[in-house]
């Protein structure tokens, strides 16, 4: 008998080592555990250069106005989304002997984009915002026989640049720098109030 009293309930060097190194243990692992799961999960997300690539664009399009417009970004370009007024409708039957490419000849839109309004639904006007002259972007002049624009101006995209002018379908007006029609990139609707920029109609 030494006189030493030993508490069985107390935990000994060995047992306080080993809890230590268990918590250590999981620990680790469960921080293994995230970055092994985020690289995962990441890889659901399309990369930058997967957008750069032209992954399609989904575009809310239920709070844009009437008259008005909005800007999206498809391949690293500006995409103009308008929202046309029954009136703006109405004007492009009077630009249409103004215009150089009236009935989109010239392979600047999808096929099923080859009408009068160059889109899949009239209201809806989707458009690359990139002068097809030498590739500034157009400013939105909705406005009706404005000042600098001329009297006779029915609304639509002028590129300050070099002068060039659009309708509001994105065809270009005679005698003027650009070449052809805005682009229409190729697009389609997920539903009423979805658009996707940069997956076609067909392939829907």
């Amino acid at each position: 008998m030494t006189g030493v009293v030993v508490d069985e309930g107390a935990p000994s060097a060995d047992s306080s080592r080993r809890k230590f190194l268990v918590g250590v243990t999981t620990a680790l692992s469960a921080v293994g555990a995230v970055g092994v799961a985020t690289p995962f999960l990441a890889s659901w997300k399309p990369s930058a250069k997967a957008k750069a690539a032209g992954a399609p664009v989904k575009v809310d399009i239920s709070k844009i106005l009437p008259g008005e417009q909005i800007r999206a970004e498809w391949r690293g370009k500006p995409v103009f989304v308008l929202r046309r007024t029954p009136e703006m409708l109405e004007s492009l039957k009077a630009t249409t002997d103004r215009v150089a490419d009236p009935r989109s000849e010239k392979p600047q839109q999808p096929s099923y984009a080859t009408n009068e309004v160059r889109s899949i639904n009239p209201e809806i006007a989707v458009l690359v915002g990139i002068c097809t002259h030498l590739g500034c972007s157009p400013q939105f002049r909705p406005e009706v026989g404005v000042a600098d624009l001329g009297n006779d101006w029915l609304g639509g995209y002028f590129c300050p640049c070099h002068g060039s002018s659009f309708d509001l379908a994105g065809r270009v007006y005679k005698s003027v720098p650009a070449p052809t029609n805005l682009v229409v990139p190729p697009h389609s609707y997920e539903s009423d109030n979805v658009l996707i920029i940069g997956i076609d109609e067909e392939s829907v």
